[in-house]
């Protein structure tokens, strides 16, 4: 960010003037954030330099965070949720915790698929689930789509985490939406027939069992394998060096992807404050360093990829809008129970 770091002593300099002069009438913002604090506070650190608006971070778990603010309610502290999946940002919206904020800038920048129709949360960076496979054992000429995943003679050969995870059911949402229901589940169960073992932990460990020779294909979140890749364990490396991506879909409506996002709270005190982050949180700079700190796709176009994305190459994403993942949500939980998926 060679801009902050020119202007570093104009903000020193000027720190003074802020204070005296706020631009914003608010002067601090409560964020609750499911992202792990060294991905995101040197960004809020940041905004606090350039603005004079100080940043007060807690961290937590999805579904904690959730509950705090639904039993905090209208004395919640928070002005801002910052969280992983759409599913999960329409559950915070569903549960009325959220209120619509989206604001002229936000709405020129972020495009319409990857923002809350009515304005309650927006997306700031965005994850795709390709299909992953072992160099060695796979002939990546033999992959097509998710669909053919459930194919017979990928029998035995393919790792996923359970259906209790929140990125697997925006995954099936995202069938459900281009397939229907009863294709879906067929294809489900397609698909459990084929696993190489009972679905276990998260996404790292289906590509270590890829890498380990337990399955030679793995669904997962390209964040996980960038990590990976980045890692200063050995183990992790070359586990991760052994797997290639596969993009999916290409021939169709493309691959799955989805979003972090943030959400004003509807008991936000400094609401000003928080709209202002997340428009910081959506220029081009800080777009770079966010989803490069989290090894993720810029939300917006024209922001440079790191080195390990751009190495992977371009790719067709799903134009649906992703707040049908939310609204499908509790449709593909009941079609993966049906399909057996554990």
């Amino acid at each position: 960010m060679r801009r902050h770091l020119a202007t570093l002593t104009a903000i020193t300099l000027t720190a003074a003037c802020l204070a005296a002069f706020p631009v914003f009438a608010d002067d601090e913002v409560n964020v609750y954030s499911s992202r792990k604090e060294a991905l995101i506070k040197p960004l809020l650190d940041r905004f606090t330099q350039e603005t004079g608006i100080e940043v007060n971070l807690v961290t937590g778990k999805d579904a904690a965070l959730l509950q705090r603010l639904k039993s905090e309610g209208a004395n919640s502290p928070a002005d801002l949720l910052i969280t992983t999946d759409a599913g999960n940002l329409h559950r915070a919206k569903a549960a009325g915790v959220t209120q619509a904020f989206l604001s002229e800038g936000l709405a020129e920048v972020i495009p319409a698929s990857y923002r809350d129709a009515e304005g309650h949360w927006v997306g700031l960076t965005l994850r795709a689930r390709p299909i992953l496979y072992v160099k060695e054992q796979v002939d990546p000429a033999s992959l097509s789509t998710y669909e053919a995943l459930a194919d017979p003679a990928f029998k035995g050969r393919i790792c996923i985490r359970s259906s209790d995870n929140i990125y697997n059911q925006s995954l099936v949402a995202s069938l459900i939406a281009a397939n229907g229901v009863e294709a879906t589940e067929t294809w489900a169960k397609g698909l459990v027939a084929n696993l190489a073992r009972p679905p276990k932990g998260g996404d790292r460990d289906q590509i270590k069992a890829a890498a380990a020779g337990e399955c030679g294909i793995a669904v997962a979140n390209t964040y996980y394998l960038a990590g990976m890749l980045e890692s200063e364990e050995p183990a992790q490396r070359a586990a991760a060096e052994a797997m290639g991506v596969f993009w999916p879909n290409q021939e169709g409506r493309g691959t799955h992807v989805n979003v972090s996002g943030a959400a004003v709270t509807a008991a936000a005190k400094h609401r000003e404050a928080a709209v202002r982050l997340v428009e910081y949180l959506a220029e081009p700079e800080a777009q770079a360093w966010y989803a490069q700190a989290n090894g993720e796709y810029p939300v917006r176009t024209g922001v440079a990829l790191s080195p390990t994305l751009a190495a992977w190459g371009t790719f067709k994403a799903d134009d649906l809008d992703l707040s049908r993942l939310g609204e499908l949500n509790a449709e593909a939980l009941r079609l993966m129970d049906r399909a057996g998926w554990r």
